[in-house]
């Protein structure tokens, strides 16, 4: 018998931005008002004990919650709705600031990959399936993680047709196939089990929701600053339908390298 133990590795995964490409009539409708020129999956590995990283983000949601001070109409309706709890997009300023104080605590490393929207893309490739194009970016962020462990947990937050198994599923044989091509003398033995979850239930996923919205300010807004203060977690960032920059992995951002910057701000979209 082995000793060496099987050992579950876990990441949180959430979005930003959205999977819309038309609107009434089958207009085009990317990068107008309200509708996202890219579409961001990340994902984070947590190296301090999860529960405790929970404790924390669960604390500063219940502070929320119970000091007057945050209640304004939108926070009192979320609490009596869904219940808190933290999401870039609809937090106060105040509450972003110290989401962002309490993320420079915690011992984590994030990725994601950003995918930006093109129609003819989306109709050949993705088949004009949004599942398909959210399968294609999170194929991206497991290709590399399949040699180094035995199993990985996915804790997706969950997205409609997007996070269902089948789907999924498809996204883990795409990744498979593109190790595959880059490790042909290997071979991938990792097990990938995915967990589907709400922001509501697993305050992990929140912190994830962060991540994303930093990176997706860079992209939309070529606004830096919350990139670049919790810039020493962001591991990498894949732009990953870049085809100017394809050529020498200019499209691979780093922390130290190739950080991004407001240069990458997407430009606004020809129709």
């Amino acid at each position: 018998m082995g000793t060496s133990k099987l050992m579950d590795y876990h990441r949180f995964l959430d979005e930003a931005g959205d999977t819309t490409f038309y609107g009434k009539g089958k207009k085009n409708v990317i990068g107008e008002d309200g509708v996202s020129k890219a579409f961001i999956l990340g994902m984070i590995k947590i190296k301090d004990p999860l529960d405790e990283v929970r404790d924390k983000i669960n604390k500063l949601q219940n502070k929320i919650v119970t000091d007057e001070f945050y209640h304004v109409p939108s926070v009192l309706k979320k609490i009596n709705k869904t219940g808190y709890y933290l999401h870039a997009t609809d937090d106060l300023p105040e509450v972003r600031k110290e989401m962002f104080d309490l993320m420079k605590t915690i011992n984590c490393s994030f990725e994601a990959v950003v995918g930006r929207k093109d129609i003819e893309r989306y109709e050949t490739k993705h088949k004009g399936k949004e599942e398909y194009f959210y399968a294609d970016l999170l194929s991206h962020l497991l290709k590399n993680k399949l040699l180094k462990h035995n199993k990985l947990v996915m804790h997706i937050s969950e997205r409609g047709k997007s996070t269902k198994n089948h789907n999924l599923e498809l996204a883990f044989l795409k990744a498979k196939q593109r190790f595959s091509k880059g490790n042909s003398d290997k071979e991938s033995k990792t097990k990938v089990v995915f967990n589907i979850n709400y922001p509501t239930k697993d305050p992990l996923l929140n912190l994830a929701d962060y991540f994303c919205w930093s990176i997706q300010r860079v992209f939309e807004k070529g606004e830096i600053r919350y990139y670049n203060f919790i810039k020493d977690q962001v591991k990498l960032v894949i732009d990953v339908y870049d085809t100017k920059k394809i050529n020498g992995w200019k499209n691979y951002y780093d922390n130290r390298n190739n950080p991004l910057t407001a240069k990458n701000k997407i430009s606004p979209l020809k129709h």
